[in-house]
């Protein structure tokens, strides 16, 4: 892979790549070795014929968190996760403003797969197919999940009497 490339990559994908992996392990310092990682894999083996290299980069940090996971016995089950911390101070330098800041929170009370693919779609921007094809189900199971997602959410919202916008 050339490396300017490599450099475009990371510029525009480093940022959203590691929020992606912050959402999923919770840890700074777990989430920056992934990410790295991430971008390691690509200079390694990244084709410059790939399709969509966007979604590639989201398909290897998600397989290697799901590998860092096994390895040090933790469940990949995101639900037994602690919660997170309105305070934390990792949100508040990339989350800007408390109507994200509770959005981002209440997501962490839905089910681990439509908080992925509500994260993926939206703070990710991928499409349905792209989806898909990170997190191995049909672009039907992606669109359900979503529209049952933006369901769970909106109630979850609403029982904690957040301003719904």
């Amino acid at each position: 892979m050339e490396n300017n490339l490599l450099e475009e990559l990371y510029r525009q994908y480093h940022k959203e790549i590691y929020l992606y992996l912050y959402s999923m392990c919770r840890q700074y310092e777990t989430a920056e070795d992934l990410c790295q990682d991430t971008f390691v894999k690509a200079l390694l083996s990244l084709s410059m014929e790939h399709g969509n290299m966007r979604a590639w980069l989201y398909m290897v940090a998600r397989n290697l968190y799901l590998n860092w996971a096994k390895r040090n016995s933790r469940e990949t089950d995101m639900e037994d996760m602690p919660e997170l911390a309105a305070e934390d101070d990792m949100l508040d330098n990339f989350i800007e403003g408390e109507k994200h800041k509770l959005l981002y929170i209440a997501m962490q009370k839905m089910s681990p797969q439509k908080r992925e693919v509500l994260t993926l779609q939206y703070w990710g921007g991928l499409s349905q197919r792209e989806i898909a094809a990170v997190m191995n189900i049909t672009t039907e199971n992606v669109r359900v999940l979503g529209y049952r997602g933006k369901k769970d959410l909106k109630k979850i919202l609403e029982e904690n009497h957040y301003e719904i916008f």
